[in-house]
């Protein structure tokens, strides 16, 4: 499903894959496929608010995106993250993954829920994580 509502704002899932240059974003809405690219997930969000706009008169203060990232812009946008720990806590071969992270072979919906399950437990931690200040 593409877009849902939640009692404050409809939701619409915005997906950002590489491209050569530059992200390419798409959103499926009210039938339609809307497309764009953009060098920031931040400008391809500004894009496609402005696109819902102009093709949906959709209010942008009317909802959120909820972004899926392909792994190559994941890996990109968050590389702070060690792909090597990663592999190693979804049980996913090192290399495998790292061939995932540049978009040499792409994983099956299995191992990207593994992985994404994994970030999820990771970003669980750090929000629990708490520094001690003397």
């Amino acid at each position: 499903m593409d877009t849902f509502k939640t009692p404050e704002k409809e939701v619409i899932t915005l997906i950002v894959e590489t491209g050569k240059a530059s992200l390419w974003g798409r959103i499926h809405y009210d039938d339609n496929l809307i497309v764009d690219e953009a060098a920031t997930v931040e400008e391809l969000q500004s894009k496609m608010r402005t696109l819902l706009l102009d093709f949906h008169d959709l209010d942008p203060k009317s909802y959120d995106f909820r972004i899926e990232y392909d792994l190559t812009v994941f890996f990109e946008k968050f590389d702070f993250l060690k792909i090597t720990k990663v592999a190693e806590l979804s049980g996913i071969n090192g290399s495998l993954l790292r061939q995932y992270a540049t978009g040499k072979k792409y994983p099956s919906a299995k191992q990207a829920a593994k992985i994404e399950s994994v970030i999820k437990e990771l970003a669980s931690h750090l929000a629990e994580a708490h520094i001690y200040v003397h």
